[in-house]
Parts: C-alpha cells; sequence; structure tokens
C-alpha cells in the first residue's frame, strides 16, 4: 500500500483503508473473481469452506475426462558445457513461508527445525562425493561455460540427507536467490530459473 501511495498519488484506491481493514481488499477481489463471491460471510463460518478446484474433487475437464500426463523432452538445464561434478540446485520453499515471506524457522515437509542454512542431497550424492549427514559446504554458482561465479556463492550450509535424484541439490528461497543468474530466465514467461541453477560444491 505504501508503495502504491507513493506510485500513484492521484489513485482512487483508498490504500489507507485496505491496510487498516483485510475485508476490504477481499471485497475488492470479489468484485472481479466470480470464485471469491461471499468471501468475507464464508470464512467467517466455523471450520472455514473448501476452494473450488475442480482437480480436487478428481474432475478433469479433458477430452478422456482423465488426467493427462505429458512427458515433456526439453532438458531444463544444457549440461554439455558444465563439469562431470556439476549438480542442478533447485530453490525451494520451507512449510513456515509463503512465496519469499518466511512465518517460521521450521519445515514440517523436510523435518526441519529452527534453521534455514541448509542444503538438500541425496544419500547416493553425500555417499559418492564422500561426505556425511552434518557436514558444512559451500555452494557456487557456475556460468554457461561450467566456469564458477566469483559473485554467487553461498558460505556455511549444513547437508541434510533428503529423497531426492542424484545430481540434484536443494536450498532455499530466498536464501539461495544469490546463485541465481539475472539472465537465465525463460524465454516466453521471463521466469528466473529458480529449479536449475549449475552449481559446484565444496566442502568448507
Amino acid at each position: 500500500a505504501g508503495m502504491a501511495r507513493a506510485t500513484l498519488p492521484h489513485s482512487p484506491i483508498n490504500w489507507e483503508a485496505f491496510t487498516g481493514d483485510y475485508a476490504l481488499i477481499r471485497d475488492a477481489i470479489e468484485a472481479v473473481i466470480p470464485a471469491f463471491h461471499d468471501y468475507n460471510a464464508r470464512i467467517a463460518e466455523p471450520g472455514g469452506f473448501r476452494m473450488y478446484t475442480p482437480a480436487s474433487r478428481r474432475e478433469w475437464r479433458t477430452e478422456n475426462g482423465k488426467a493427462n500426463f505429458i512427458v515433456s523432452h526439453q532438458r531444463a538445464v544444457e549440461r554439455e558445457h558444465q563439469p562431470a561434478d556439476a549438480l542442478v540446485l533447485a530453490t525451494l520453499r520451507s512449510h513456515d513461508q509463503y512465496n519469499t515471506t518466511i512465518y517460521g524457522m521450521n519445515d514440517r515437509y523436510r523435518g526441519i527445525t529452527g534453521r534455514r542454512d541448509v542444503v538438500f542431497l541425496s544419500a547416493e550424492e553425500v555417499t559418492s562425493r564422500g561426505l556425511s549427514q552434518g557436514d558444512v559446504v559451500n555452494v557456487q554458482a557456475l556460468d554457461d561455460n561450467g566456469q564458477p561465479c566469483a559473485d554467487r556463492i553461498m558460505y556455511g550450509l549444513t547437508v541434510v540427507i533428503y529423497n531426492m535424484a542424484a545430481g540434484s541439490i536443494g536450498a532455499y528461497l530466498p536464501e539461495a536467490n544469490v546463485l541465481l543468474s539475472l539472465d537465465a530466465v525463460d524465454t516466453q514467461s521471463l521466469t528466473p530459473a529458480y529449479k536449475s541453477v549449475p552449481v559446484t560444491l565444496t566442502k568448507a
């Protein structure tokens, strides 16, 4: 709201009112999104309500009435110019997180409590690299030619063994955003390469 006031000083929107009463924001959304009808009344009901999502009801609006899975044959990361020991980093959100807003330091999805300075590796990957659960490592991003990027590095992350693919590594965002290249975006959506960053791993 503060940014909106500064950017749009003559806006017809009462930003102060919105920040004082979030129900007004929901009313405004309801005015343009049919699924938001009676939203404030519905959330006041004990137990809340279930959003209408056809897939959650096993309703598949496809030609054959089934959920159809499509296998992509496009590679997420080109590996030709990357060293053999390179890993593909996927940045992750914890359970107590919405986008880049962190509400707590626990991640019940992955059994992490009280911290976020970790990297996730498969048991196979940990063993092949001579590491152990709890070891401290540094993660450095690689450029398109497989060369280390001096300004894209994270230090002092603790290894956590997790059930994931060999050749992959996971770390929390926004902390791991430092490893992303500003130029590594999808050509159509311009979405950053949050799930496919080539990196190397070294023991700290």
